[in-house]
């Protein structure tokens, strides 16, 4: 658990410095250039709104006094995608890539990472996939009026180097969600794993799936401790 504005600080400071190793090596003959490194940060946060750059502030339906009654923060920020919330039971993924070491294509970026939660939610029996057209993943999407969503997505990205990711929704409490339009999404509802089965989940268990899909799908070694 870390405050939001904490985990965007240390996001920056992965980010610029692996951005700036990038810089740094041009200038070096290759065999003295120095090897990025990737990082994959799972973390909750405190009740927080997070509004990217192509959201709009009409679809956070509280003003500041019901953000304090509510508990809840709110950042604009510096990712695509609107408006989303992230709380206490959900993961939230971070990974800062140099896409460099993998494939420099976002949007086949950002499907891996659909396909890594895919892959976990089957792991408990869930079938899930995506919507033409709307970032994330959906549960029963073939059904327009049943179709929800339990994984939401919005990254930044400079010079092939990734930061923000997706938020999981484990055992989120689902409430907050009524406080905004999520992903600025009128017509769509959001669910948990937890709501789905119907009963809490062990949040490490799942962290420890989702890391062996992302590990598979992005073809690295997965470090155990």
């Amino acid at each position: 658990m870390i405050d939001y504005a904490k985990a965007w600080d240390l996001q920056h400071q992965l980010f610029q410095a692996t951005i700036d190793r990038k810089i740094a090596n041009r200038a070096l003959p290759e065999g003295e250039q120095v090897a990025t490194e990737d990082h994959l940060l799972f973390c909750e946060h405190p009740h927080v709104f997070t509004l990217g750059k192509s959201g709009k502030a009409t679809h956070l339906l509280l003003n500041e006094q019901g953000l304090r009654e509510k508990g809840v923060r709110f950042f604009p920020i510096d990712r695509g995608g609107d408006i989303t919330y992230h709380g206490p039971g959900q993961i939230v993924g971070y990974p800062i890539f140099d896409l460099d070491h993998h494939f420099t294509d976002i949007h086949r970026f950002l499907r891996t990472l659909e396909e890594a939660v895919i892959g976990t939610l089957g792991a408990y029996g869930i079938k899930a996939g995506r919507i033409q057209g709307l970032t994330g993943v959906w549960l029963d999407l073939d059904d327009p009026t049943e179709a929800r969503k339990i994984c939401a997505f919005g990254i930044r990205a400079s010079r092939w180097v990734t930061m923000h990711g997706f938020a999981f929704n484990v055992n989120t409490d689902l409430s907050y969600f009524q406080h905004i339009v999520p992903c600025g999404i009128p017509d769509k509802g959001v669910t948990s794993l937890s709501k789905e089965l119907g009963c809490e989940v062990p949040m490490q268990e799942v962290k420890e799936r989702l890391k062996v899909e992302l590990a598979d799908l992005f073809d690295v070694e997965l470090v155990r401790g």
